[in-house]
């Protein structure tokens, strides 16, 4: 707390807490971002055109064999080469959608770009700093409809927190700060949080945005409050839905046969919020939530439906929200799940990945699917493509491996 070179914090929300207690294999690889970041601020000279691998932070922990082929590299390789050349001066892509900006940049974080360095170094710069600059005094991250407040916020924050937790500069963690502080004040009675900038409560598909926001900001380093976590836990789980829909008879009740997580803990589930419930137990360090297996069989039946495509029209094999959601829940529950399903979504991306070097409009892109259409559906598509592809590297804090065991403590007092 006496170092001045760390933002002032936002009183009563949290405090600041460098390096979480991790896992002993975690805190050596904590500390290697360290070592890295160090370099960095010594000064190491890095060509502007170029960015060998040795200029960019060592992962958390070097992929496994069969998580990473040649093609899947390639294919990163060229979904960054789209964003930057895509990317506009401001930095935005041409879209007010902050979140959407700040996927952008994340998919550079997650292959190692850092802000200022190297070739892409300019380009997580400009996507920061679009952010930053259009904070609102509330501490609100969106520029968009009212309708779209808690979208843009979430994903922004969260991506802010990754963003903190690589390169700890304070003009990032100032904005952060005022991000969570709206986090935790837009929390409604119930736990959850609604589409605009307001105390109420909403669907699953709000409480997962400032989830990742939330763990993003402890695994950076920073503090939550528990009472936070522990509103939202609950919230989550009455979006729970069995197969047989009887929901008002305990929880043994539930637990027979299958079910997964909902939009609003009714019927018809969809693919991405049984992956969305996941990511909220695992970001919120449930992780042997009971919830978590029976959603994960249909997410992972889903995965097992999808065929590599033989035409590079740029379709990914779920629509970028669904992916974005599958992805990560995957990772994060491990195992067989993610060896066994891991390489079915990496090599469809591969597959259908728009190529035409002599267009570069074009060249390396995907589409978001669903409903977001145009460049913003580029820019969700490719930006989401290129995370996904990236998650072995490991390079985000979120991303390390192990349990946070000071955060699992803290948040889950209650079972």
């Amino acid at each position: 707390m006496g170092d001045p070179s760390r933002p002032a914090c936002f009183s009563g929300l949290y405090f600041m807490r460098r390096l979480p207690l991790l896992e002993p294999r975690c805190r050596l690889r904590a500390a290697a971002w360290v070592i890295c970041l160090a370099a960095i601020a010594g000064g190491a000279a890095v060509a502007a055109e170029e960015q060998p691998a040795a200029s960019r932070p060592a992962p958390a922990a070097v992929a496994d064999d069969w998580e990473i082929t040649p093609e899947s590299e390639a294919a990163i390789a060229a979904g960054l080469a789209w964003l930057a050349a895509n990317q506009t001066p401001a930095g935005d892509w041409g879209s007010n959608d902050l979140g959407l900006v700040a996927l952008g940049g994340l998919a550079f974080l997650a292959d190692g770009h850092m802000p200022g360095v190297g070739r892409y170094g300019g380009n997580v710069e400009r996507a920061l700093g679009t952010i930053v600059a259009n904070a609102k005094p509330s501490g609100l991250l969106n520029i968009a409809a009212p309708q779209r407040d808690m979208y843009n916020h979430g994903l922004a924050t969260f991506v802010l927190g990754q963003a903190y937790g690589m390169t700890s500069d304070p003009r990032i963690g100032r904005t952060l700060d005022d991000a969570l502080a709206l986090i935790a004040r837009t929390q409604g009675p119930g736990g959850g949080w609604n589409y605009v900038a307001q105390a109420s409560d909403g669907d699953l598909s709000l409480c997962v945005m400032q989830a990742k926001a939330l763990r993003s900001a402890v695994d950076s380093g920073l503090e939550i409050p528990a009472g936070v976590i522990t509103k939202a836990i609950a919230r989550v789980q009455t979006m729970y839905q069995p197969a047989h829909g009887v929901r008002n008879q305990g929880e043994e009740k539930l637990r027979e046969g299958p079910g997964q997580f909902t939009y609003n803990g009714g019927g018809g589930g969809t693919v991405a919020m049984a992956a969305a419930g996941v990511v909220c137990m695992q970001e919120f360090g449930r992780y042997d939530d009971w919830r978590i297996a029976k959603s994960m069989e249909r997410v992972t039946k889903a995965i097992g439906d999808t065929k590599p495509t033989s035409q590079r029209n740029g379709a990914l094999p779920f629509d970028a929200y669904t992916l974005n959601y599958v992805g990560q829940s995957l990772y994060q529950v491990g195992g067989e799940d993610w060896r066994r399903h891991y390489p079915r979504i990496r090599d469809c991306l591969v597959a259908s990945q728009r190529l035409d070097p002599a267009n570069p409009g074009v060249h390396g892109s995907w589409e978001a699917g669903g409903h977001v259409g145009g460049k913003p559906g580029t820019l969700f598509g490719t930006a989401v493509a290129v995370f996904v592809l990236a998650i072995p590297n490991r390079y985000l804090p979120i991303l390390q491996e192990g349990r946070i065991d000071e955060m699992q403590q803290r948040f889950t007092d209650a079972r």
